[in-house]
């Protein structure tokens, strides 16, 4: 009985391998040469996979495919002019082997030259049929280049030689997603699902398409085909659960998350939405029990460590909200959403001093958001150090130079330090940027709505600017 080519290729292998080390010459055909070498490659072991190639073209010295592999091996050690030079020899012995400008191109990639890769890879496609693996490359260097519509062109080439390549598949509905072309995802996604229409993969990324145009009966049908194809697909019940959340049918959406973590092991992240949708629901214990179990799930996971403060801040427990984010901080003293959030805590307990650093640690961080802003200045002005509040609204204002909020608090911040040309000059301009927000300024700084030169400069300013 033939053996078939796996059990062929496992024969090879072993027998190379008690070659090495029985130092016995074996004879093996270049074909057998190439399976052990591909074999090692694909395997990570390179030293191996150097040594099949030393022997294999002791034994076959004029083989080219033993060579390209050589060449190959090269490249991956980033010896280029060796990797050149060794190609120049091959191209003098064949000269229309497309595999020669294969090979230059993942050089000139390594190299980041990559439309000289590009111009390689065209070559090669003029040389050959099977151009399958060259579009996928292609693809590649079009998306290392930024050039989406063209990398989206090779990967459908993909497709239509293989319907099954998913990986292909993948890479085309995200280059729809980076050119922000959703419409053009969902049709593609259609015809594709009209030739195949069994293919979880593709309903999935339907489904997601329609998710993020808000789209969610069209994606809830989608991810129900995906889940008919293939009812052991864990990213379709998942997906699924987040669009019935977004229809408030809380109680589907855990049922397919609990589908989830009984077709394989939980994760956080599943954790996390059940959680999510038991405190929709009022149910406390089963909400914490999971907030509970995404954090000890994965201890890195922000959003676990957020929800978990989230949830206690919201029952005002204060003290619990600061211990959880106290450790979230300790994990991950980086993350500025932790310090975000402790600033608040802290805020809420009137501990301003630790709430003004933690802003301050916020910012160091790149938290740049309108709220930062608005909440430190706020802390600083319930400590009475007016300047600093000041000196805060006034950096805010250079992120956000046209918001009405931030120019109508500064204003009210000068009036209260008794800086009245500058409090009459932001006044004037909050009131220019949006006057229907000047009940902002009254609620917040109510002591001043009432003085008579400001309700006369208010006046003024109002029908200069109508």
């Amino acid at each position: 009985m033939a053996l078939d080519s796996n059990e062929h290729s496992d024969k090879s292998i072993s027998k190379f391998e008690s070659m090495l080390r029985t130092d016995d010459v074996y004879f093996f055909d270049a074909e057998d040469f190439e399976e052990i070498i591909h074999h090692y490659l694909n395997n990570g072991k390179i030293s191996l996979g150097k040594k099949a190639i030393q022997i294999g073209l002791e034994q076959h010295p004029n083989s080219l495919e033993l060579k390209l592999l050589q060449v190959e091996v090269l490249a991956f050690e980033d010896k280029y002019e060796a990797a050149e030079k060794l190609l120049d020899e091959i191209q003098n012995l064949d000269a229309y082997n497309e595999e020669i400008y294969i090979q230059r191109a993942n050089i000139q990639s390594k190299q980041d030259n990559h439309q000289e890769a590009v111009n390689l890879l065209l070559e090669a496609l003029h040389l050959t049929e099977d151009s399958f693996d060259i579009h996928s490359l292609l693809g590649m260097e079009y998306l290392f280049m930024d050039d989406y519509e063209r990398a989206k062109r090779s990967f459908m080439k993909c497709v239509e030689f293989d319907d099954r390549d998913y990986s292909s598949l993948y890479n085309v509905v995200y280059c729809f997603e980076f050119l922000e072309d959703f419409d053009g995802a969902i049709h593609y996604l259609n015809d594709y699902l009209e030739r195949n229409p069994y293919c979880e993969v593709a309903w999935h990324q339907l489904g997601k398409m329609y998710y993020a145009m808000d789209m969610y009966p069209e994606a809830l049908t989608a991810f129900d085909f995906a889940v008919i194809s293939d009812d052991s697909f864990i990213g379709a019940y998942f997906e699924k659960g987040k669009v019935l959340e977004k229809l408030g049918r809380y109680n589907e959406a855990i049922e397919n998350y609990e589908a989830t973590i009984s077709i394989d092991d939980p994760t956080s992240h599943a954790f996390l939405r059940l959680g999510k949708c038991h405190e929709k629901l009022g149910n406390t214990d089963l909400a914490k029990y999971y907030y509970y179990n995404t954090v000890h799930e994965d201890p890195l996971l922000d959003k676990g460590w957020l929800a978990i403060t989230d949830f206690h801040y919201s029952l005002k427990d204060y003290e619990k909200a600061l211990y959880y984010i106290n450790k979230a901080i300790n994990i991950d003293g980086d993350n500025p959403l932790y310090w975000k959030k402790s600033a608040k805590i802290y805020f809420a307990l009137e501990n301003y001093d630790e709430a003004d650093f933690a802003y301050k640690q916020t910012v160091d961080l790149g938290n740049y958001e309108l709220s930062t802003w608005k909440n430190w200045a706020e802390t600083l002005k319930r400590m009475g150090d007016l300047n600093s509040s000041i000196q805060v609204v006034t950096q805010g204002l250079e992120f956000y130079p046209e918001n009405p909020e931030l120019t109508y608090k500064l204003a009210g911040l000068y009036l209260k330090n008794g800086e009245m040309a500058e409090a009459k000059k932001k006044l004037a301009q909050a009131i220019q940027l949006d006057m229907d927000k000047l009940q902002l300024f009254d609620e917040e700084f109510p002591e001043f709505s009432e003085i008579k030169w400001v309700k006369s400069f208010v006046s003024k300013i109002k029908k200069t600017s109508t």
